[in-house]
């Protein structure tokens, strides 16, 4: 996969927005203000987040995955050539997360999500 099919996938997602908030060329995908992926700028990896630390160490133990520079140890760094279909289950499932903590009124406004 590349840059341009990560964005692809989450641009696809209900009430996605995409921003370069430090500058320098990341792409930081949010739904109602809050993260769930960013394409680092100078590596070919996306950060995302998992259900939790164990999953993250599972992953990274695997060789799927590296710990994300500067997020909290349950977002891992997937490389961008990893398996298509893996690569866009764990973008869903880290906006799955995301979206499932925001206030409802907020979910409530924002399109089905099909994977949920």
């Amino acid at each position: 996969m590349s840059r341009a099919t990560v964005n692809r996938i989450c641009a696809a997602l209900p009430g996605a927005d995409v921003s370069d908030p430090w500058g320098g060329g990341h792409d930081c995908w949010k739904v109602g203000g809050k993260m769930f992926a960013v394409i680092a700028a100078s590596l070919p990896t996306v950060a995302i987040k998992t259900d939790g630390i164990e999953t993250a160490e599972m992953l990274i133990d695997a060789g799927l995955a590296q710990r994300a520079a500067y997020m909290h140890r349950s977002w891992v760094a997937l490389p961008l050539d990893a398996a298509a279909d893996e690569l866009r289950h764990r973008i869903h499932e880290s906006y799955r997360l995301i979206r499932g903590k925001l206030p409802r009124k907020l979910q409530a406004g924002l399109d089905a999500f099909p994977d949920a």
